[in-house]
């Protein structure tokens, strides 16, 4: 028998979620592996959307740049138009000091990136690498690995799932699942359009079902179908040209001729939530964990926050800097916003059932989205923006558990923000003056960053730490109470 290869977190499946989990290691010292199936990236044309908390998320590590100091007021927003249902009635708002709320980037683009920060990092990733089998008991987790004609085994302290819809990691970890039947089959392509002119562009709505066409006139566009006619295809069906023409007609209710295909692929709004995302030494993330329709380009957003959620976590608990049961909040803080997604796309395949006994709905939606209220509320849930994740403490502050804005601070050591504080993904707490409660801190540096404020503005709270993915842990306003929050989230000092 080889003698296995020891590891501190095996990642499974090298995606944009695996590779930004083995990124967040790698920046903590972590031994962390990852193994791919595929050789190389593949360029589909599938997620494109980087939604507003992930342009924040990947701003407080500097992959995206922050708007230059005063450049942007405090309380100045950008509106950018979105859709909800195939419905343009939908506007995404984030506030300014925090970049653009969307951002487009192909999904092959992101997971080159991501593997190039990680590999920078010392993480060992092993391309053209098969996990087949896994097997986890209280001491290690051991994965059989396939490369060409051998197999080999590794032994790691975690094993992460990055590995997709049918997950070997979920599988053989028998984590259950809960899952939802698809209503509508949806077809992906790439294609030259022979008369791009005559063509419709963007979201069309007739009786037969809905259609998304990006028309590019020199050179391929990209067609979205969403076919309501029952009984639906399954996922691996053959799939050609001829099939999209015939299903592109029939919704739009005309020929629309095409050619030269670059990419064909199905899609539906099939879902599925695992019911743990934590068994043990085994964790999962991105589509291992959840899959969902493509409505409203949420599925890489919803993956890479939780690699960005689970992987200070786990680094800490790597490093023996948190206990063990801080990896029990990663189940518990990510799996209800699987869930809302889940909820939301069906709800958006709902209204794009075809047929006019569905119009008076649509038209009542349309009319909610068109107040502020309601629009906004609609806008945080798609972009991202509503996650809190609320303490269960009551009296807490208004802070606690909710995204910290990237306000400009003065510290002791001059201006900063925010953002700028979180680059090396460590804890960061906030504490107006030099007094008691900096000296009580102090006993945590190993593990949290402390930051000296000249002034309470604009936090307001006497001490405020923030997670390294940006979140506010507790605030605290006496000593004894810093302490008990420091002592609960990473350990005694």
């Amino acid at each position: 028998m080889t003698e296995a290869h020891r590891t501190g977190v095996l990642i499974v499946g090298g995606g944009p979620v695996g590779m930004l989990l083995a990124g967040e290691l790698g920046l903590h010292g972590v031994r962390t592996t990852l193994i791919e199936t595929l050789t190389e990236t593949h360029d589909e044309p599938r997620a494109g959307t980087l939604h507003a908390r992930t342009a924040q998320s990947l701003l407080r590590r500097g992959y995206l740049a922050e708007p230059a100091p005063g450049e942007r007021d405090p309380d100045e927003t950008v509106l950018v138009p979105f859709h909800f249902g195939g419905m343009s009635a939908l506007t995404i708002e984030a506030p300014a000091i925090e970049g653009p709320p969307i951002v487009g980037q192909s999904q092959a683009a992101v997971e080159r990136f991501l593997e190039a920060r990680a590999r920078d990092r010392g993480v060992d990733i092993r391309r053209g690498h098969e996990g087949v089998a896994l097997r986890a008991d209280a001491d290690a987790a051991r994965v059989t690995v396939r490369h060409g004609d051998d197999e080999y085994p590794i032994r790691a302290d975690y094993v992460v799932g990055c590995d997709g819809a049918r997950s070997m990691v979920r599988r053989e970890a028998g984590i259950p699942s809960t899952s939802h039947p698809a209503t509508f089959a949806g077809i992906l392509g790439l294609v030259r359009l022979l008369d791009p002119a005559s063509c419709p562009n963007g979201w069309v709505h007739t009786d037969q079902g809905w259609m998304l066409i990006n028309v590019n006139p020199l050179g391929q566009s990209r067609l979205l179908t969403h076919d309501f006619t029952h009984p639906l295809p399954g996922r691996d069906a053959p799939l050609d040209l001829a099939e999209l023409q015939e299903t592109t007609a029939r919704i739009v209710g005309r020929e629309v001729p095409m050619d030269q295909p670059g990419f064909l692929g199905r899609f539906s709004d099939f879902c599925r939530i695992a019911d743990r995302y934590r068994a043990g030494r085994v964790l999962l993330a991105g589509d291992a964990a959840h899959v969902h329709s493509p409505l409203g380009g949420q599925g890489l957003n919803l993956g890479l926050q939780d690699a960005f959620n689970l992987g200070w976590k786990l680094a800490m608990v790597a490093t023996g800097s948190a206990p063990d049961s801080l990896l029990d909040t990663y189940h518990t803080e990510r799996h209800p916003v699987g869930e809302r997604v889940i909820a939301n796309t069906r709800a958006q395949a709902a209204l794009m059932r075809p047929g006019p006994e569905q119009d008076p709905l649509r038209d009542l939606v349309r009319d909610l989205l068109s107040f502020d209220e309601p629009n906004r509320y609609v806008a945080d849930l798609i972009s991202g923006q509503s996650v809190a994740y609320r303490p269960a403490a009551p009296g807490s502050s208004t802070l606690d558990g909710h995204f910290l804005p990237n306000v400009p601070l003065e510290t002791t050591e001059g201006p900063r923000t925010v953002a700028g504080l979180l680059h090396a993904a460590r804890p960061v707490l906030l504490v107006n003056g030099d007094g008691d409660l900096a000296e009580a801190a102090r006993k945590w540096q190993d593990r949290v960053d402390v930051v000296r404020l000249r002034t309470s503005e604009p936090l307001g709270a006497a001490a405020t730490l923030c997670r390294p993915d940006g979140y506010v842990a507790f605030t605290a306003a006496t000593r004894s109470g810093l302490e008990d929050g420091l002592t609960t989230w990473f350990g005694p000092a």
